[in-house]
């Protein structure tokens, strides 16, 4: 093993929150971290040379040494596993002409203050799940011992009978039911031979309730008496009974519902095999899906939400033919958060298993892993939602001690590929994605059965590990088989999920009725020591599995080339419907069965129960205090505002957003849907919208999952869709199967909405999932500890939109005299029931809200869309968690303006009853007065006040402070900020709530948006552009299309083609390097892409040429910013740049922020100088890092070319106005003759108006930054 030494790993404050962390566990009175790079063989001085250079920038470190009063441990990836790190670390040394045969990434802890590291302390320095300690350095080289094969088992059931198998579940936590062990014995016998433990492991999870949902497809008997329907029968009935422009249901890894004919834009070969951007008229159907993955989040809070998010995305990319995922959301529901020093009222401590994280942790990791995933992907994260529910109920602990972690979203699908086509024999049967590991092994079955009854062991080890980059180029490569059309190679496509390949080859097979013959050693691995059990059923990430014929091997064979994505051919599809899968290691057949036996012929389960009632308990309100009850629900983390789960996650990503959380020019998140636009041209798109209330199932279990219905529709209402029935609508369904009267409840719940509201309001239930083990239990000194989740249902709204622009927003206008308006369908009920309000004073309530009547809300849809499409609706937000008191404050909090409500009570403030508050002109309201009267919504639309300037909130007579309102709100958000982000940047965040002087953002063009400076030039002739990316590069479609709109030939370039020769610089003018993940930010954002180019002659000179070649310009965005700031010694004038490092706050920032326009020479910005103009940012590593001297030059050669402004235009530092703390708030560089500008914020996402989170009313068509891509057209002539 040899070492080489790196930099510290951790930033001050970093430091000092894992010293707090250490020393309130042991006597730790320092803690210093630094990056060790270990590589398997000893490397020669020129070698070691270069890999300083890419791992350090040739900074030379010396590996801390101990003094005589501190001890040391190193923290490496577990042992046996290779890290997605190493792996990419290996192709950059690769592709730098650096080869090594293997490095890992360890680091070393120095702790002063104890004698030696405890399990405690280690527990608090290393995730156990994905790293391993040691005591010494020296002792890493484990990492790289390879351990011979284990072996194949077999499990001896002709000797030993059913015993052996059930000893055998027990020992590999299989979750085999009494009837299924019965139903393998009987069946092994019959065969004649003993199972072998990889065919009992691959059986356990494709049979598991997490991947055949034996709950929803039992018989049911309800107090004796046999019901007619399962439970996905009743599902089943809402698509039969409104099949309308369904396309696919119930049969592929997503639905696909009808979506709008648009104009798609995409690269596809030409005949000089260039991939040229172009658009192709053709439907962009709609695909839909959302997944859970609560059991892995509950171990591993990061790793479960971004690997739930890169599950449900390979679902929606496998679909058909071949999908392209497009926007996403996560929700999550916990149970009380017990903030330290934040503690609320309501929330008692009641404890958790030690194997399962807390609820805290699990809203700081979990949000973290899913937006990660997603970034990364480049997918933006739109939606979503967070509960907190944990409540001693008649004696009973309900929450969400297992939490729901939900992952979703929507993407697009051609027509002619939402089916697929028929697999035939002697396919060639093809795992596309990265390499088996031995991680996520059993994960189905350890998802199927209730928290802390499996051992420990299982629990971490059902646990996956992500590698987004990795799906990334396997999306690319179905990218480009979808974009071929007809010629598309793929006949059908799976993802990898639970159970691994030994789940995901079978069913592919098994849909088409054919079986397979397959090698095992053809996986391509990464652990030679695994057994084939491991190998066959690991659930490794980031993988699918597909069909081609063998005539399409050379062309598929290429394209992965391409994208340098991993495949293996692992046999070949058979007409006997048996499956085979040979071992040539061990000379033997690892699976030797038919596939009937596998997938089919197992007992169908049986359920019962007796029907209960349900008792909740008394909620006086009369001596509630209303002050003390406002600032309690605002506190309420299901209340409270998301934004600290929001500004982590890339909104803007894709340039087709129209719609994201953030609305206003204060960026508060309050929208009720996300929107996003069919394309790049056009005004039609695609809404999503959520609905949760499960409380309200402690009372009245169907009227909770009318409410998540009803909340869904009335959240989507906001977007302008034609008709109702467009709405098609995914079921997630939680519950503590087996538990007293939960089984009941879960019937009822599906049961309303399957056979009830559903079919009444004409919407379809194409996809849905369900999670049936939501119980946790462990022991506490002793005493058993139970906490059961209440059944949750919770619908996730999708449907097409038809013209985005009239997207309504809870931003308030201040233009006209105007009123509040209240629909409220329960028409004066005002059932406080389960409500917020019960909760934060630790009571449940008798009577939940519900939904009364679906004509209402049918009529109430409808009423929506009417006075949108006719202009009479300022602005609107659905009422629900909080009641009428909590949208009204969002209302304002998104515009800073004052609402007086008329006389209230408590019931008609908190209610959670399903509607709706509109601000109208004053003059529209008076002028609807006799339309309302002859509604059948008369009387259920009220005043509810009036709109002023003087930001409070006035009701029944008290006054209260906007800011006072928002800073209540918004102190989970702070507080979970200030726990896992920078201290100082969370605190001045919360400072701009209450600062008058913030005006938000502004819109000071210095020029005309619309003015088309290129139009003489356009039909002139069309120049050749780069649209440059790398491995992990996700934002090249949108650039492609800003610079095609101003009339260049956008030619997609992926370095592997500048590095085969396929295509070279010389032939183009203008050069752009994309935003994303290149190589997964490994040795640094940009580094690897950067390095990549230097460290290769020919790389390194066309680069050079190019930038020196007067008549062409270039533009780095982003991660292309960080890459070419570091290629600033080939470009001339570029000396003094700088380089990005990670941002002050240490997260990724996704925010609109303002940016001015300097006077520099940058030819892209000419005619701009001056302008202050809203932008998205979306990075981590953006803070510029130069010398004094540096700075000083590049200002006085007028080479900074943006910097971030405050609402008054001033440069700034205040966080999050500059978002990454970049010092003189500099964010865009250029060199000194301006053919080159670099830039960390992303003007491609801004060239249309709409794509703006906020924009001034006048901006109708062009975005603030489409001048940018025209003065590039210009300086070319």
């Amino acid at each position: 093993m040899f070492i080489v030494a790196g930099a510290s790993a951790h930033s001050a404050f970093k430091q000092a929150q894992l010293l707090s962390r250490l020393s309130s566990i042991d006597t730790v009175q320092s803690v210093e971290s630094q990056w060790v790079y270990l590589f398997d063989q000893a490397l020669n001085d020129e070698t070691l040379q270069s890999a300083n250079a890419l791992l350090n920038d040739s900074q030379i470190f010396a590996l801390r040494q101990t003094e005589n009063d501190e001890v040391q441990v190193l923290v490496t990836p577990r042992v046996g596993t290779i890290s997605p790190w190493s792996s990419k670390a290996t192709d950059i040394f690769k592709n730098c002409n650096t080869p090594v045969h293997r490095l890992e990434r360890g680091v070393l802890y120095t702790l002063k203050g104890v004698s030696s590291v405890s399990n405690a302390l280690k527990l608090a320095l290393h995730d156990r799940m994905t790293e391993s300690v040691f005591d010494q350095i020296d002792d890493a080289k484990a990492l790289f011992v390879e351990t011979a094969p284990k072996p194949l088992n077999s499990i001896d059931i002709l000797g030993q009978g059913k015993e052996a198998l059930v000893q055998a579940n027990r020992e590999f936590g299989f979750a085999l039911s009494d009837e299924e062990i019965d139903y393998l014995t009987a069946a092994f016998n019959k065969l004649g031979r003993n199972p072998h433990d990889i065919e009992l492991m691959m059986f356990a999870q494709a049979n598991s309730e997490h991947c055949r949902h034996k709950i929803f497809n039992a018989q049911w008997t309800i107090d004796g008496e046999k019901q007619p329907l399962s439970l996905f029968q009743m599902i089943k009935n809402t698509y039969k009974e409104s099949p309308t422009d369904v396309l696919s249901a119930y049969k592929d890894n997503a639905s696909v519902i009808v979506g709008y004919d648009t104009m798609r834009f995409y690269p596809k070969a030409d005949d000089n095999g260039q991939y040229v951007y172009k658009y192709k008229s053709q439907a962009a159907h709609i695909l839909m899906k959302v997944e859970t993955h609560n059991h892995p989040t509950a171990i591993s809070p990061f790793a479960g939400a971004a690997t739930g998010s890169g599950g449900e995305i390979r679902d929606e990319g496998a679909t058909g033919r071949g999908g392209k995922p497009k926007a996403g959301l996560t929700g999550f529901t916990v149970s009380n958060l017990n903030i330290p020093g934040f503690e609320q009222p309501w929330e008692d401590n009641y404890g958790k298993p030690s194997r399962m994280a807390s609820p805290l942790q699990i809203m700081i990791d979990g949000p973290l892993g899913g937006a990660a995933f997603n970034n990364e992907f480049g997918r933006p994260n739109l939606n979503g939602y967070f509960r907190t529910f944990e409540q001693n109920v008649n004696g009973e602990v309900k929450g969400f001690h297992k939490p729901i972690m939900i992952a979703g979203g929507y993407g697009n699908i051609r027509p002619d590929h939402v089916e697929k086509d028929p697999i035939q024999e002697g396919d060639l049967l093809i795992v596309l994605g990265g390499p088996a590991m031995l991680i996520g092994l059993g994960g189905g079955a350890a998802s199927s059965v209730d928290s802390g009854t499996m051992g420990e062991s299982l629990d971490f080890a059902s646990v996956q590990r992500e590698n987004p980059e990795m799906e990334r180029r396997c999306q690319e490569v179905i990218d480009t088989c979808w974009r071929l059309e007809d010629a598309n190679p793929i006949v059908s496509v799976h993802d990898v999920g639970a159970g691994g390949i030994s789940n995901a080859m079978p069913e592919l097979v098994n849909d088409h009725e054919l079986g397979a013959v397959l090698n095992l050693r053809k996986i391509p691995s990464l652990e030679p020591g695994m057994s084939p059990m491991e190998i066959w059923s690991n659930e490794a990430q980031e993988r699918y599995v597909l069909a081609i014929r063998p005539s399409s091997l050379a062309q598929f064979e290429g394209i992965c080339a391409r994208e340098r994505c991993p495949f293996a051919v692992l046999g070949e599809a058979t007409e006997t419907r048996h499956l085979t899968v040979e071992d040539p290691l061990f000379e033997n057949n690892a699976v030797d069965m038919p596939m009937q036996v596998m997938l089919g012929g197992t007992p169908r389960m049986q359920r019962s129960y007796e029907t209960v009632t349900r008792q909740g308990n008394d909620f006086d309100v009369s001596k509630i205090d209303l002050s003390d009850a406002i600032f309690r629900v605002l506190k309420n983390p299901t209340v409270a505002s998301k934004s600290f789960l929001i500004t982590i996650g890339d909104r803007s990503i894709t340039g087709m957003v129209a719609r994201d959380q953030m609305v206003g020019r204060w960026q508060v998140p309050v929208a009720d849907a996300a929107v996003t636009t069919t394309s790049f041209q056009g005004f039609t798109g695609e809404a999503m919208a959520m609905g949760e209330r499960p409380p309200v199932a402690l009372l009245n279990p169907a009227a909770s999952v009318r409410l998540a219905v009803a909340e869904a529709i009335t959240n989507i209402a906001s977007a302008n869709i034609e008709q109702l029935s467009d709405i098609k609508l995914s079921a997630n369904w939680m519950a503590a199967a087996g538990q007293k009267g939960e089984d009941q409840a879960l019937f009822e719940a599906v049961k309303t909405v399957g056979m009830e509201i559903c079919p009444a309001l004409g919407i379809a239930i194409p996809v849905g999932k369900d999670s049936l083990s939501m119980r946790t239990t462990w022991q506490d000194d002793g005493v058993d500890k139970s906490v059961t989740s209440p059944v949750a249902g919770v619908m996730t709204a999708f449907a097409p939109v038809n013209d985005v622009r009239k997207t309504l927003t809870p931003e308030l206008k201040s233009d006209d005299e105007s009123v509040l308006v209240r629909i409220d369908l329960s028409k004066g009920q005002f059932r406080l029931g389960a409500s917020i309000l019960a909760q934060v004073y630790k009571a449940i309530g008798t009577t939940a809200p519900d939904v009364d009547s679906f004509d209402d809300l049918k009529a109430f849809f409808a009423l929506i869309q009417d006075w949108n499409n006719r202009g009479l609706i300022q602005a609107y937000h659905d009422i629900g968690d909080g009641g009428v008191l909590a949208t009204v404050a969002e209302m304002m909090f998104a515009s800073r303006l004052g609402v007086t409500l008329e006389p209230q009570t408590i019931e008609s403030l908190f209610a959670e009853e399903i509607g709706a508050v509109l601000q109208i002109k004053s003059l529209d309201w008076e002028s609807l007065q006799s339309e309302i009267a002859n509604s059948s919504l008369n009387d259920a639309i009220s005043l509810l006040g009036q709109v002023n300037n003087n930001d409070q909130l006035s009701v029944n007579g008290l006054t209260f402070e906007r800011a006072a309102l928002q800073q209540a709100w918004s102190e989970v958000s702070h507080q979970i900020q200030r726990l896992r982000d920078n201290v100082d940047t969370a605190d001045q965040e919360f400072a701009l709530i209450a600062d008058t002087g913030h005006q938000g953002l502004i819109a000071k063009p210095t020029f005309d948006l619309n003015e088309a400076i290129e139009a003489s030039m356009i039909n002139v002739r069309r120049p050749n552009m780069v649209i440059l990316r790398e491995q992990g590069v996700n934002g090249h479609v949108e650039m492609a299309a800003a610079f095609d709109k101003v009339g260049f030939n956008t030619v997609d370039v992926h370095m592997s083609d500048l590095l085969a020769g396929r295509i070279n610089l010389d032939d183009f003018e203008g050069l752009v390097a994309c935003g994303g993940f290149s190589y997964g930010d490994v040795l640094g954002a940009g580094g690897g892409w950067a390095k990549s180019v230097l460290f290769n002659a020919k790389l390194r000179d066309q680069f050079e040429k190019f930038f020196n070649r007067d008549e062409t310009f270039s533009l780095g965005v982003c991660n292309g910013c960080q890459m070419l700031s570091q290629l600033a010694p080939l470009i001339p004038g570029a000396d003094h740049w700088g380089r990005f490092h990670r941002n002050t706050s240490e997260v990724f920032e996704a925010r609109s922020v303002n940016v001015r326009i300097e006077k520099s020479t940058s030819v892209l910005l000419d005619g701009m100088q001056g302008s202050i103009l809203p932008i998205a940012v979306a990075h981590g590593e953006g803070r510029l890092v130069a010398s004094a001297e540096n700075l000083a030059t590049l200002n006085a050669n007028r080479q900074v070319a943006m910097r971030y402004v405050d609402s008054q235009g001033n440069p700034t530092q205040h966080y999050p106005l500059n978002p990454n703390g970049s010092p003189e708030a500099i964010t865009g560089l250029t060199s000194l003759d301006g053919r080159a500008t670099i830039m960390m914020p992303h003007p491609e996402r801004n060239f249309r108006a709409l794509q703006h989170s906020w924009k001034p009313e006048d901006w109708q068509q062009d975005g603030a930054w489409l001048r940018m891509f025209r003065n590039a057209r210009r300086f070319l002539g």
